[in-house]
């Protein structure tokens, strides 16, 4: 049977990048990013359970400014990806499948995730106290 030139994956050439498929796409990376928060959750744990000193070197890195930024981008990702999720189990009803209503609900899930994830963030450094 011969190919020619037909290509083999039209969807790129036939649909329109919309806010849902970018949804879909972070659902995807995002729980990639939640299984790497989950390695270094474990780590953590495992050096407070280890005893002072591996604790404070692990919490010393944790506290970096690049640590900071991971754990900034772990928080952006649980939000992200919960607000995904409670996109999806809509769906899964049947709802949301309309252009309108599903374009909105992808968009209001960027902006949830990330008020959320500013939200958590001015929480956590008022309890610390270092705002």
């Amino acid at each position: 049977m011969a190919q020619g030139n037909r290509p083999l994956s039209p969807h790129l050439q036939v649909y329109r990048w919309g806010a849902h498929m970018a949804v879909s796409i972070m659902h995807r990376a995002t729980g990639s990013a939640l299984a790497f928060g989950a390695i270094l959750l474990t780590w953590w744990l495992v050096a407070l359970a280890t005893g002072h000193e591996y604790f404070n070197m692990v919490q010393g890195y944790a506290s970096s400014f690049i640590g900071r930024i991971v754990l900034f981008g772990l928080t952006f990702a649980l939000m992200q990806h919960m607000a995904s999720g409670i996109r999806h189990l809509f769906m899964d009803t049947g709802k949301l499948y309309d252009l309108k209503p599903n374009s909105l609900t992808a968009k209001l899930t960027f902006l949830f995730s990330i008020v959320m994830t500013l939200l958590i963030w001015v929480a956590a450094y008022k309890v610390m106290g270092e705002l």
